[in-house]
């Protein structure tokens, strides 16, 4: 299983405050499960000839999971939490492992049970490993 899972948060209409607020609340849920880990999620390398300044891509997040079967599973479910609390506005998020992406945004409860469950089976383990 990969220890890393990108995180990326939408919100309709958010501005850039509205956004890192929100990553901000998720984040210190995300710290409260069994997991090593959770920073910004680096914006990617800066452009040729600038100073190397870690940007942080807003809305984004870094997670990395411990050792334990379940956390890629809890933090999965504190995600889907975060997003059933926006039931006023359109909420939408990119989770990725190792280039496989689960988003979730619309979709029924039912069908992001369906693809959440086939999401984490691909990147779990067993503790017999």
């Amino acid at each position: 299983m990969a220890d890393e899972l990108r995180v990326q948060l939408d919100e309709k209409g958010a501005d850039d405050q509205r956004l890192d607020t929100l990553t901000g609340y998720l984040r210190r849920e995300l710290l409260a499960l069994d997991v090593r880990d959770v920073t910004a999620l680096p914006d990617g390398a800066p452009p040729a000839g600038s100073r190397a300044v870690d940007m942080a891509a807003i809305g984004g997040l870094l997670v990395t999971l411990g050792k334990s079967a379940d956390g890629l599973r809890l933090v999965v479910a504190a995600v889907r939490n975060w997003l059933a609390r926006g039931s006023t506005t359109t909420r939408s998020v990119r989770l990725e492992i190792d280039g496989d992406v689960l988003e979730l945004s619309d979709a029924t409860a039912a069908d992001q049970d369906r693809l959440v469950a086939l999401f984490v089976s691909r990147h779990s383990f067993s503790d017999a490993e």
